[in-house]
């Protein structure tokens, strides 16, 4: 009995049949018990392994747990959306928003962080449909951060592979940081400058490579557009024959508080909080 996750196996067990269209056999029910009238109602014992057909509707089945403290309870599943490979690697819309890929590992030990990147490249070299992109987005966004740290960085896949088998065996790489925090981090602390900092097209690169950074600039234009006669698009990317419009109070701090803002969206759409910001 697994005591205290009693319930978990079902789960398990129901969440793999849904994925692979199978509904396994019932066990230790070699003998039906003989309290159930079996030929009435709908309700069967599987005695073998049962396939689960594609209906054109997702597959749904339902776990009941009942424990003798009296706890109950009953979950219902569903099959999760097929999602083609195509669709997984995401090269339209990359999920990581910047031209190198980062992999972001965290172990609470040294050893363990070399484990998970020697788990890593094994994953990537296994699975070479999965876009190097869309694994960096998952380790940034779904895993605990742990005292033990290193992030890899590299434009393909062949330069993230050597950088992980680097770590894994504790050499160095170009491309590859190692470090841990402190006991009382908690997370970096973003720091926005005051007016003085500014210069002409100063969000050119971003606002042309970035997503992210660009969305959000165009959000703060759109905010700022019924009571301003100028952009502050125009201004992050350089362009009109004014620069000198950077000189007014008026035009900086909007400007700035825009930029400041689309990079805040950024740090943070890689999986980066800040403990505290300033400025």
């Amino acid at each position: 009995h697994t005591q205290a996750a009693a319930g978990a196996v079902g789960v398990i067990k129901t969440v793999m049949a849904l994925e692979h269209g199978t509904a396994p056999r019932t066990l230790h029910a070699d003998t039906p018990s003989t309290r159930v009238d079996w030929t009435k109602g709908a309700v069967r014992l599987l005695r073998s392994a049962q396939e689960w057909p594609d209906t054109g509707r997702p597959r749904r089945a339902a776990v009941s747990a009942f424990g003798i403290s009296g706890t109950n309870a009953h979950v219902v599943l569903e099959q999760a959306p097929a999602q083609s490979v195509e669709e997984s690697a995401g090269s339209a819309n990359p999920p990581v928003d910047t031209p190198d890929v980062p992999l972001l590992l965290s172990a609470r030990t040294s050893p363990a962080l070399a484990e998970q990147a020697a788990r890593t490249a094994q994953f990537l070299r296994s699975h070479p449909e999965t876009d190097p992109a869309a694994a960096g987005w998952s380790l940034a966004t779904t895993r605990a951060g742990h005292q033990h740290r290193a992030v890899v960085l590299g434009p393909d896949r062949a330069g993230l592979l050597d950088s992980l088998d680097a770590l894994a065996i504790g050499t160095a790489d170009p491309a590859l940081v190692r470090g841990t925090t402190a006991d009382s981090a908690t997370g970096p602390v973003f720091v926005f400058p005051g007016q003085g900092s500014q210069w002409w097209g100063m969000g050119r690169e971003l606002y042309d490579s970035s997503r992210v950074f660009r969305a959000t600039v165009d959000d703060c234009a759109d905010a700022l557009g019924p009571y301003v006669d100028w952009s502050p698009v125009d201004l992050l990317r350089g362009e009109g024959d004014d620069p000198d419009v950077l000189h007014r109070a008026d035009v900086v701090q909007p400007a700035l508080f825009s930029t400041m803002v689309a990079l805040a969206a950024l740090w943070r759409s890689l999986g980066v909080e800040p403990g505290a910001v300033v400025g």
